[in-house]
């Protein structure tokens, strides 16, 4: 099983959430957010591997989560980790989701992310 399926499965276990495909033009993009007040806790999306300056053609997937300030100073210095792609770069973080960080980590994160914007 895929990180990323791995991510939307725990998503639908959660209270008062929903995955959902709200841009057109990137069907394939998922948000992650709850559902009685519309806030996101997760963005799934394929990017170009150059947008985060890794080595390689290609794409890669990944999850932007929002995250404290003071565990993102800590984190995004690590590997699989990256300032957010396209949001907030002070309360938000990119993890990739090709293994390098761990499933059980990715997990804990969207979990945390999901209590920061209940």
């Amino acid at each position: 099983m895929s990180i990323k399926t791995a991510v939307t499965d725990y998503v639908a276990t959660l209270e008062d959430c929903q995955v959902d495909h709200p841009f057109s033009k990137f069907p394939e993009y998922e948000v992650l957010r709850h559902t009685s007040n519309r806030k996101w806790f997760g963005l799934i999306m394929s990017i170009e591997k150059i947008k985060l300056h890794l080595p390689g053609p290609g794409t890669v997937e990944i999850i932007d989560i929002k995250i404290d300030p003071e565990l993102l100073s800590i984190l995004k210095n690590g590997s699989g980790y990256f300032s957010a792609y396209h949001m907030n770069k002070k309360h938000w973080l990119t993890v990739l989701l090709d293994g390098t960080v761990a499933e059980n980590q990715v997990i804990n994160l969207v979990k945390d992310s999901y209590f920061l914007t209940k």
